[in-house]
């Protein structure tokens, strides 16, 4: 008996050692910069990011980290002090729930998983390490915490009369800053056409049918089938749709993308992404997707990290963001860094500004420039949010 009960307390003390230390050391393995702050920035490129009326970026990952946001920290991309920092007017927070072991861009399968090991290292409930409708609860939660202990410092957008309200507020108090959620990959309903209802009401205003798998809905990028929308798949996007849920195709098969469009009544968006013009691998946007996106009214949202953009600096990211205006305007193009993604991104989000710098060397013109670093979400947004 004594055996057994010193064995639960090893057990018990190792476990809350992993619970308090191991979360950290995976977040700062995971999430590396190839060029850390502080940023030089030339005058020029200063001034015109400062005078920018709204910066956004499109995809974040921050909360999969156990990461207190409300601190600064010297690791990973995101926290609300860099954003503030940054003068970001709003970052979306995108959720995931699951990754196969052995992630790659090729052919991954959805039978094992890295998530329910994290799950378990960061002590979360028993029911997150079967349901990962459960984990974007939990993930979606994290985040209204934050925005409760803020002390008014940040504000989680939900439909267009926050939106309306958060903008006059922020021109009368700059130090003050916004998120909205997504979520990579609707396995995240595990199955569920009802639990649509059950993230949109945990506040979540954004969903990409695939991530890293094929899973009910229809075929990743990366998966083994590249297959198309199910009749399942169809059945969300509708609802989705129907709720003003923004449909992002980031990581969907080419004929997944094909089908959305196919069906699609409202603007649609790949929330972080690159494009075949500049880098062609099987992640990145053909320009006939690129032009259906467009069309849509939606828009298409660069990475910074390599594998997206072929480059490992932001001109890498200037240039896929030149090729998509070239191709059908700088009305259709913006951020979408994947930050907190699990990539070793160019810069932390106080680099933005590089961006700037980058367009400006490419020619990009002011108004441009404006519309690629926030203008185009802030528009979409307030077209497209649920009232």
């Amino acid at each position: 008996m004594k055996k057994l009960i010193k064995i639960v307390f090893v057990f018990v003390v190792v476990y809350l050692l992993l619970i308090f230390i191991a979360p950290s050391i995976v977040d700062k393995m995971k999430n590396p910069t190839v060029l850390k702050p502080p940023y030089t920035i030339s005058e020029k490129a200063q001034k015109i990011y400062d005078a920018l009326p709204f910066v956004s970026d499109m995809h974040c990952d921050a909360l999969l980290w156990d990461r207190n946001l409300l601190d600064k920290k010297d690791y990973g991309h995101v926290d609300i002090p860099r954003m503030l920092e940054a003068a970001i007017s709003l970052q979306a927070f995108t959720i995931v729930t699951k990754s196969p072991k052995g992630q790659n861009f090729s052919t991954n399968t959805g039978d094992s998983d890295n998530i329910t090991t994290l799950m378990l290292v960061q002590g979360q409930s028993i029911k997150s390490w079967t349901s990962l409708t459960e984990r974007a609860l939990i993930q979606s939660e994290s985040l209204h915490q934050f925005e409760e202990k803020s002390e008014g410092k940040f504000r989680i957008i939900k439909s267009k009369n926050d939106f309306k309200k958060y903008l006059v507020d922020k021109k009368s108090d700059v130090n003050i800053t916004a998120g909205f959620l997504g979520v990579e990959g609707a396995h995240a309903l595990d199955g569920k056409l009802e639990n649509v209802d059950v993230l949109f009401d945990a506040g979540i205003r954004m969903m990409a049918p695939t991530h890293f798998f094929d899973n009910k809905l229809g075929g990743s990028a990366h998966g083994i089938s590249k297959a198309g929308l199910t009749a399942f798949g169809k059945k969300v996007i509708q609802k989705m749709q129907a709720k003003n849920m923004i449909v992002d195709v980031a990581h969907a098969s080419t004929k997944i993308i094909d089908d959305i469009l196919a069906i699609t009544t409202k603007p649609i968006v790949s929330s972080h992404t690159g494009v075949k013009g500049t880098c062609d691998n099987v992640r990145n946007l053909s320009d006939a997707h690129i032009k259906g996106i467009a069309k849509s009214g939606g828009f298409v949202a660069i990475a910074m990290f390599e594998q997206a953009v072929c480059g490992t600096d932001v001109k890498a990211t200037a240039l896929a963001i030149k090729y998509v205006i070239d191709l059908v305007g700088a009305d259709f193009v913006a951020l979408g860094s994947d930050f907190d993604g699990s990539v070793n991104a160019s810069v932390d989000i106080t680099g933005l500004p590089l961006i700037v710098e980058e367009l400006l060397k490419l020619s990009i013109s002011e108004t441009e420039i404006q519309k690629v670093m926030g203008g185009n979400v802030q528009r979409l947004l307030l077209e497209n949010l649920p009232e």
